[in-house]
């Protein structure tokens, strides 16, 4: 199993855009997304950092998109 890309925020935020995602509200630096079939998630904007791979994993599951799937989109 490979190592997740290092991604930053406004990059995953294009994945669940390509996916059919809208950005609902923000509240601080956490922005949530809703898609039509009710999968949601929160993403942490803080400028010049990149997320964790765990967060990454986290968000995956929350939204059921597989670690290939989301390297192929990023």
């Amino acid at each position: 199993m490979s190592k997740l890309p290092v991604v930053k925020s406004k990059d995953l935020e294009k994945v669940l855009f390509k996916l059919g995602f809208n950005k609902v509200r923000q509240k601080g630096s956490h922005a949530f997304y809703r898609h039509n079939d009710e999968r949601c998630t929160v993403i942490p904007h803080h400028p010049g950092r990149d997320l964790s791979p765990i967060l990454v994993l986290k968000i995956l599951k929350e939204i059921n998109l597989s670690r290939e799937e989301f390297e192929r989109l990023v």
